[in-house]
């Protein structure tokens, strides 16, 4: 990051998830979450000047977590580059749409914000879209104006609390008033027509609707159709070795050392998340594991 830190003269910080290298991890090891301010705290002593690269890789996380991580880098830094590498998910969509400018590749993606809850079903607990369950509690209040359809719905609206779908449409505003107002902040700030391309933006990302898909990769032609300012990353064929090289060590980490998440900047001061798998002891292995069932005798003998 010292030879990136030099040709940009701007500041560097790489953040980082090992969720690709790394899957098995328990989500709260790998998403963006409160402890992240305290990791950008510890990386940013020290550091002078007004603007920073933000290396960006991360599946998402909490949308609160990332207004905080937004408000406390705006505290810190006047211009802000989001660098994604290969992918910004979810919340760290939300990040990338507070940056003045966001670097992209042909293999870099974002992807829709709109917000998922975690619901408690009988077959386990899910993260739904919160758009989905709005949805199709509508189209349950349709259905069931016909009474024959109410014993298919029940089991369904049985899994529905008492605060449901007022906490799905909270969770839907939330998600668009924030990247709306970033964009307006600071990528569109001295655009006349800035809070419409904001909103625009941010009803686009936060409809479920049209990307079928919370995981939908959203390329960088895609993103620049929508007006946001992107920068492409072969335009600066050094720029784009030295940000591989970087992301390329990160993954080379996460596949061979304990690390799950990376948080450092050009000098080397970083913090770092590991998470070791626990070992079962080996006489609770041995009792797990399955034995073969004895196969039937077709003659029945």
């Amino acid at each position: 990051m010292t030879l990136l830190h030099e040709h940009t003269a701007r500041n560097i910080i790489l953040y980082a998830s090992g969720w690709i290298q790394r899957p098995g991890t328990p989500p709260e090891f790998l998403t963006i979450s409160d402890e992240d301010v305290q990791a950008l705290m510890e990386v940013t002593q020290g550091l002078t000047g007004t603007d920073v690269d933000l290396i960006l890789h991360s599946p998402g996380g909490s949308p609160e977590a990332a207004e905080a991580i937004v408000s406390y880098l705006r505290s810190r830094f006047s211009h802000i580059r989001v660098v994604v590498p290969h992918l910004a998910m979810s919340a760290a969509t939300m990040l990338a749409c507070a940056a003045n400018e966001i670097v992209l590749g042909k293999h870099s993606f974002l992807s829709p914000t709109d917000p998922q809850l975690l619901l408690a079903t009988p077959l386990g607990v899910r993260s739904v879209p919160a758009q989905a369950m709005l949805d199709q509690f509508d189209r349950a209040q349709r259905e069931c104006e016909d009474p024959a359809r109410l014993p298919a719905w029940l089991p369904m609206l049985a899994q529905y609390g008492p605060d449901l779908l007022t906490t799905c449409d909270a969770a839907l505003r939330m998600s668009r008033q924030l990247v709306s107002t970033w964009l307006e902040n600071y990528m569109f700030v001295n655009q006349k027509d800035g809070r419409r391309k904001a909103a625009n933006v941010s009803d686009w990302l936060a409809d479920h609707e049209a990307f079928k898909s919370h995981a939908r990769h959203i390329s960088r032609e895609a993103l620049k159709a929508k007006e946001l300012i992107i920068i492409d990353l072969e335009a600066d064929e050094l720029l784009q070795d030295l940000c591989l090289s970087v992301f390329h060590a990160t993954t080379h980490t996460f596949a061979g050392t304990s690390a799950v998440k990376l948080v450092e900047n050009h000098t080397g001061r970083a913090f770092i998340k590991h998470h070791v798998p626990q070992q079962l002891p080996a006489h609770v292995m041995q009792q797990a594991t399955p034995i073969p069932p004895t196969p039937l005798d077709p003659l029945g003998e």
